[in-house]
This record gives structure tokens, sequence and C-alpha cells, in this order.
């Protein structure tokens, strides 16, 4: 009895974390995004993209996007940003990491994803907003032409200060095409 009683215990005491790790998978994690035109709240989906969410908030955490700015935004079709400062110097981020488009996370209207290089496994520290459903971004094979771009989170507060952005007109600057005429500044970004 006593013997039963212990190796009750002991796999109590091992499943106890195992099913508190697995709660903590499923929770999902909010960041805000604070910019020159507002603020949005964005909802990540570790569950689907672990890879992708922890790099994206290493960058967060080292506060790596206080003072940069969307620097391409094409109407029709995404804002983009986390890349260069606002006196127009590209930053230095970490190794590129493996991408995670494969998850089933498609690139609807106001989903955030990695930004890319022609590659795929390039994505680092750009992101971009959705301000269109983009399927043509979606995963579709394990090829470098259908990789497709890693959705990883949803904008759910401050829709409309993803529409003000997407609306800016746009010039070529420092030989980029579609940089915003008026700077949009990302003041910050932090775990909610």
């Amino acid at each position: 009895m006593i013997k039963r009683f212990i190796l009750i215990s002991a796999i109590l005491s091992f499943l106890v974390p195992l099913s508190s790790q697995a709660l903590a998978q499923e929770d999902t994690i909010e960041v805000i995004m604070k910019t020159s035109k507002g603020d949005i709240v964005i909802e990540l989906y570790p569950e689907k993209t672990p890879l992708t969410v922890e790099n994206f908030l290493t960058y967060v955490d080292e506060k790596f996007y206080d003072g940069t700015i969307f620097h391409r935004v094409i109407k029709g079709f995404m804002i983009q940003g986390g890349g260069w400062t606002t006196d127009f110097v590209q930053k230095q981020a970490y190794e590129p990491i493996r991408n995670e488009a494969e998850t089933g996370l498609n690139n609807r209207k106001y989903t955030f994803a990695m930004g890319r290089r022609s590659e795929p496994h390039t994505a680092a520290a750009q992101f971009y907003f959705n301000s269109v459903d983009n399927p043509h971004l979606d995963f579709k094979s394990k090829t470098t032409e259908g990789w497709g771009y890693c959705a990883f989170g949803m904008v759910i507060q401050g829709t409309e200060v993803v529409d003000a952005i997407a609306a800016v007109k746009t010039q070529t600057k420092n030989g980029l095409p579609d940089v915003p005429r008026q700077t949009i500044e990302v003041i910050s970004i932090r775990r909610k």
C-alpha cells in the first residue's frame, strides 16, 4: 500500500509540472506596439509558431524596435517595419530563423507576420501587418517559391491604426521604394 502511494505521488509530481507547461503553451501572449499614429495590440500564437514568437519577443525584450519606423507601405497589400531607425539607418539583426509558415496560420487582413528576403529561411527582425487578405503569401509547399511568409499574430485592438498607416502617401527614399513621406515611428513594443 505504501509503495503504491509513493508510486502514485511520484507520477503526480511528474505530471503536475507537465500540465502547467501545457497550460503555459496554450496561453496567448499579447504585446502593445506604440506608434506615432496610435497603439496596436497584437495577440501572438506561440503554440503554432514557437520559434517565431520567441525570436520576436527577444527583440521586444531587448527594446530593439524602440525608435524604428514603418519603412515600407504598399497600399492594398501590407505595412512593414522593424528594421530601420528614424534616421533611416538599417539596424543589425540576429541570425535568421527557420520559416514556420507551414503551421496553417494565413496572411489574412490584420495578421502580423515576419518579413524576409526571397529565400524562405531569412526572417530576422522585420515584421509586417497584412492590410488586406494576402493568400499568395501563405505556405503552399516546402520549395523556395512555395514556403510563404510566417503569420504569427493578429491585431486585436488598433485596426484603425493599421488602416491609417496603410493609407499614407509614399515616396522613394535612399533607393528604397514605398517609404512613407511622413515618418511613422514605432515608439516601443512591450509585452502586455
